[in-house]
């Protein structure tokens, strides 16, 4: 009598993504996906082996790290589990031919999706309906963001805040009830208020040793008398120019300004909000007309056919930051100085910055001295033609 051997169970691993905490709240959540998804299973004689859980996370990109840590093991070779199973093919993704790519690469390694509520075969019938429906849960994404954005920017002409991180110097505050919502906007905190007013100041009148201060002069003067960012950390040049290129100080928030690649939208796109000032409009202004006229147009004091000579291969012996490259005198000069001084001063690096012609100079000097020497190069060449000899 034979006896057949035992039949090896399907190994699955459950997918679960909810959008947000409020989808989690009014959609399928994560415990609910869960608890369908090992239902599912013990129906079908699977095997459950791992679950992947995302929440918060849009299904219109890959950019979910449960998601790619997923992928990475239903790739691998031998794969850990034999199926995905997922809620709703809108689980997994919202973008038909994303979808499509990613199906088509977990199969190549002998894994298959399953949808709990859209149960499909692997048959040409069963492949297009899957790709109809994604085109349709894309289509219910692409809608739903446009209601969403539509929403956003209504609260915004009402001027409520739409509830990111605010700038510097304000903080979010309840503005009133609308039923079960709370409506916030924006108040000056005083805390931090008085450091947007101090750099403004600094750009405009200096510190009262210096005449009016530069970007990088107000961000190594913050940071030489401890005045901290929010976080507590020090501060950039990044950050003091957007300080001081913000609408928002002057009373009027820019909403819906940038796309999410921080591209400039239209103007008509644009929604300003009304919010309370930090620094007045005049101010503001002179402080725009300096930088416009702070900002050098760089030009090289010789022309060069090729990219700066050291960019990217000297750092700093003080700190080991990268050397970057600044100019003077509207671009009549310029220098390799240390990136971390550059940034935020004197504070973070006291590397000396050198004249890029003179530090060229030596090394181009020692490369032909010591490099381009004649017997080297005989030796050199030599090393070649019998290397060809040889080959040949």
């Amino acid at each position: 009598m034979t006896v057949s051997p035992p039949s090896i169970a399907t190994r699955a691993a459950l997918y679960l993504r909810v959008s947000t905490a409020r989808q989690a709240e009014h959609d399928v959540s994560i415990p609910d996906q869960k608890r369908q998804g090992e239902a599912y299973c013990l129906t079908r004689g699977y095997q459950l082996v791992d679950t992947f859980v995302e929440p918060g996370a849009s299904a219109t990109n890959d950019r979910r790290p449960e998601f790619q840590r997923m992928i990475e093991a239903g790739t691998s070779k031998p794969a850990p589990f034999d199926v995905v199973v997922v809620h709703s093919f809108s689980r997994f993704f919202r973008d038909h031919f994303e979808l499509e790519f990613y199906v088509r690469k977990l199969a190549k390694n002998g894994v298959r999706l399953v949808s709990i509520t859209q149960e499909m075969g692997d048959d040409p019938m069963h492949v297009m309906m899957r790709q109809i429906m994604a085109l349709f849960d894309e289509y219910q994404s692409k809608e739903n963001a446009k209601h969403v954005i539509r929403a956003l920017k209504e609260n915004a002409r009402q001027g409520f805040w739409n509830g990111s991180l605010p700038p510097i110097g304000y903080r979010v505050v309840a503005a009133e009830q609308r039923g079960a919502k709370v409506k916030k906007k924006l108040e000056v905190d005083p805390l931090h208020a008085d450091t947007i007013r101090l750099i403004y100041r600094l750009a405009l009148q200096g510190d009262g040793e210096k005449g009016q201060m530069g970007v990088k002069s107000i961000a190594d003067h913050l940071n030489r008398h401890g005045i901290r960012t929010r976080d507590g950390g020090r501060w950039g040049i990044g950050q003091v120019h957007r300080i001081l290129t913000r609408r928002t100080y002057m009373g009027e928030h820019e909403f819906n300004k940038r796309t999410k690649t921080k591209e400039l939208k239209p103007a008509d796109e644009v929604v300003t909000v009304p919010v309370p000032s930090i620094i007045d409009g005049v101010t503001f202004d002179a402080v725009q007309k300096l930088l416009k006229a702070r900002n050098p147009k760089v030009m090289p004091a010789r022309v060069v056919s090729g990219p700066t000579l050291l960019t990217g291969l000297i750092h700093c012996g003080n700190c080991g930051g990268a050397m970057t490259i600044r100019t003077g005198k509207g671009g009549r000069y310029r220098y390799y100085t240390c990136s971390m001084k550059a940034r935020q001063g004197a504070t973070a690096c006291s590397g000396m910055t050198v004249p890029m012609a003179k530090l060229d100079d030596l090394v181009v000097d020692h490369l032909e001295k010591r490099l381009l020497a004649p017997e080297r190069l005989e030796t050199i060449l030599a090393t070649v033609l019998d290397r060809r000899q040889t080959s040949g």
